[in-house]
């Protein structure tokens, strides 16, 4: 039997399937169904003798191309063994390629063959990594052939300003085609094992980011790696050297990479592949891996000796410093000239992991926990600076005229808030922060920096905010006006920072991390409804803290107003007088009467209070403060004086309304109509105010229960409720 027919059987009998002419004695007793699996199984053993005749002779050819070396390709005698030996690697190719349309056609349909699946796998990958270790060396020594790479800006003794010299450039005839050729072949090895990569990994038409690198280009990087890593080493306490050096060589190439590479990445059909970008991205992880290997590793070490701590935090700093300045240099130089999706990439904020030297921080969590903490630690000593600023608290306040003048045309900055220094100095450290991790590649790299760093930054803010408050000894009814303005000023700038992190959260970059942080399940899945932003916890606590400090501000100013004016409020009797001389019909009121005595200095006190805190608090939360007072003021008058009072006379009344008026003026600069915001007042006042005709229907309806909120609307009373309205309406010394 012939050898390929006992393997293919071989292969069908291991995955439980049995060939035609050796099935045992069995009998099949299924007529039809006997008829399909015979017919299936004929289909079988078709594809496996079609795999295994093109796997052997894949590896035919893989013999053949290992068979010969070449040492110079450029000499007569080996031009022709050079040709033969490409044509036969492109011929393996087109054999991997075959095999892959019927792993991919068995895939698609369903066929439970993982046995002949696996072994065949092996056999191609085994020979399609010696095919990559041949055409790779054969293509080092064709570029050693023509003088690659050239000698360097140290190595020569040309001006400091010129170009390096690309012999890419001048390769003309015979070099130029054996070059072109060793190029394709390459591009197609690398494509036929994207393809086999992205059908085994299921990732067809999936990528994790984007891969720019050409085999090819990585091979003109490789010997520069190894000519330049000298000079790194040399100038190893003077990185600023090795970053130029790594630009310079990678912009004068560029150019010609970019005319000579082009045209034949075109020809081999690579969709998507630039030169200029492969070029750019394999000298940016030539660096990287220099990086990783020689600079980390030593600055990591000796941060963990404390004598050397500092120096190391530094250093390490300076080095990242570096690396951010160095990718915005070579994201720009790849994307100078092009339209492909590199610049559409880069001009929407996102950040490609093969043109980031960060990507070092990919592998190395230790790294990244490290350089978080020394940006921590040096943010805070920044800040402790600030602190140390007699006015870093002092509240930023425009004039009125100011204000007028440039409110349609200024955006939501720390003066709107009245925001302290200190506030802005804290949003630009922290933007600071966010900015110099963005070409981290990895979405969860970011956050967890950001979560690390400028998140443990702003709640150490946070912290020293609510310690400054509880220092003010803030006691409601008797704080000073320095505890006031301190309060206002910790509220001013949770306001600031609250708006600056809701405007961060609407930005795509912070939504790609929010998300990015949900799918790793970093998050319970409770939380995921309510904490959908990315700084939802740091607005929590601001709004909170807000609002808190907002309550102990309003407490002190109804407290401070209800000491002041208890005498008045406790005099009931006062509102009873002066019956004899008032007429039921009389118009209320007296232009002779002035405001009670007792309630001038709680006026007064109110007034000023409101009007110093209008000029230390932000705009919004003054607006909400002075609404609560109000509304705390309508319930605590209503209660304590129109419900309590035992009667009302005339004169008590028009008194009433004169002291209330008067109130009213002390929220007028605030507002064209305060008394909207006293209703029970207002509400009160109008039922007082009835006439005795009116105030006798009214409480006939109120006694008799029917329909009264439809009546009591009628006498524009709509906050008081009927009961309410009844002991106001029922008489108390008025003449019936």
């Amino acid at each position: 039997m012939d050898l390929s027919i006992k393997c293919a059987q071989t292969h069908f009998q291991s995955t439980g399937f049995q060939v035609p002419g050796h099935g045992g004695n069995k009998k099949d007793f299924g007529g039809g169904a006997a008829d399909a699996r015979q017919g299936s199984a004929s289909n079988r053993n078709e594809t496996a003798l079609r795999l295994e005749a093109l796997v052997g002779d894949l590896e035919d050819e893989v013999f053949c191309v290992l068979g010969r070396n070449v040492a110079n390709v450029f000499t007569p005698n080996a031009t022709k063994d050079f040709l033969w030996k490409q044509d036969k690697l492109l011929d393996a190719v087109k054999t991997i390629n075959s095999i892959e349309d019927i792993v991919a056609f068995i895939i698609k349909s369903k066929s439970q063959w993982f046995r002949l699946l696996k072994s065949v796998d092996v056999r191609v990958d085994k020979s399609l990594v010696s095919l990559r270790l041949q055409a790779i060396a054969d293509h080092r020594a064709l570029l050693a052939s023509l003088g690659w790479p050239p000698p360097l800006t140290s190595e020569s003794n040309r001006d400091k300003g010129s170009e390096l010299p690309n012999p890419l450039v001048v390769m003309q005839g015979n070099k130029r085609d054996r070059y072109s050729r060793s190029f394709l072949s390459l591009c197609a090895l690398q494509h036929l094992q994207t393809r086999r990569q992205e059908r085994q990994l299921d990732l067809v038409g999936t990528k994790d980011y984007c891969k720019l690198g050409l085999w090819a280009i990585d091979e003109l990087v490789s010997p520069i790696a190894s000519r330049v890593e000298r000079h790194f080493l040399r100038w190893y306490d003077r990185p600023n050297f090795i970053f130029a050096l790594v630009y310079k060589i990678t912009k004068d190439f560029a150019p010609g990479i970019d005319d000579v590479l082009q045209p034949m990445i075109d020809e081999a059909r690579l969709v998507g592949y630039s030169a200029k970008e492969a070029w750019v991205s394999s000298m940016v992880k030539m660096l990287s891996t220099f990086l990783a290997k020689r600079m980390f590793p030593v600055l990591y070490e000796r941060y963990q000796d404390k004598k050397q701590k500092q120096v190391a935090g530094n250093s390490w700093l300076h080095l990242i410093d570096l690396i951010i300045a160095f990718d915005k240099q070579m994201q720009t130089l790849a994307s100078m000239g092009t339209t492909s999706f590199i610049r559409e990439s880069l001009e929407s904020g996102g950040t490609l992991r093969d043109l980031s030297a960060l990507s070092i921080f990919c592998d190395r969590c230790e790294w990244l926990k490290l350089w978080a903490k020394i940006e921590l630690k040096d943010a805070l000593e920044k800040l402790n600076l600030e602190l140390e600023n007699d006015g870093s608290w002092t509240i930023y306040s425009k004039t009125k005229l100011e204000t007028r003048e440039m409110e349609p045309f200024s955006l939501s900055t720390e003066e709107d808030f009245k925001a302290p220094v200190i506030a802005d100095a804290v949003i630009k450290t922290m933007q600071s922060m966010t900015d110099r991790c963005q070409t981290l590649p990895v979405n969860l790299l970011r956050v967890e920096f950001i979560r690390l760093s400028a998140c443990r930054f702003l709640w150490n803010f946070f912290n020293i905010m609510l310690q400054r408050c509880a220092e003010t000894e803030f006691v409601a009814g008797h704080a000073e006006d320095n505890a006031i303005m301190q309060v206002c000023a910790s509220i001013n700038a949770a306001r600031y920072c609250e708006s600056v992190l809701r405007e961060w959260n609407e930005d795509v970059n912070y939504l790609e991390m929010r998300i990015a942080e949900l799918d790793s399940n970093a998050c319970l899945e409770k939380d995921l409804d309510d904490n959908c932003y990315f700084f939802e916890d740091e607005i929590k606590f601001l709004m909170k803290f807000e609002t808190d400090w907002l309550g102990e501000i309003m407490s002190d100013l109804l407290r401070r107003f209800d000491m002041l004016s208890r005498e008045y409020v406790e005099n009931k009797e006062q509102w009873g007088l002066d019956l004899e001389d008032s007429a039921l019909n009389a118009v209320v009121g007296d232009d002779n009467l002035s405001i009670t005595s007792d309630f001038v200095e709680a006026l007064d006190s109110l007034r000023d209070r409101l009007h110093m805190l209008e000029g230390y608090l932000n705009s919004t939360d003054f607006l909400d403060l002075w609404r609560s007072v109000a509304e705390g003021l309508d319930h605590f008058i209503f209660s304590s004086i129109v419900i309590k009072a035992p009667s009302f006379s005339m004169k008590g009344i028009a008194q009433f309304s004169v002291d209330m008026r008067a109130l009213f003026l002390v929220f007028h600069p605030l507002c064209s109509r305060p008394e909207a915001f006293f209703p029970c007042i207002r509400d009160s006042l109008k039922l007082l105010e009835l006439n005795s005709e009116d105030v006798k229907h009214l409480q006939s309806l109120l006694i008799q229960g029917r329909q009264t909120s439809e009546h009591l609307r009628r006498y524009g009373v709509v906050y008081i409720s009927p009961d309410e309205a009844e002991k106001i309406v029922k008489p108390r010394n008025l003449l019936v």
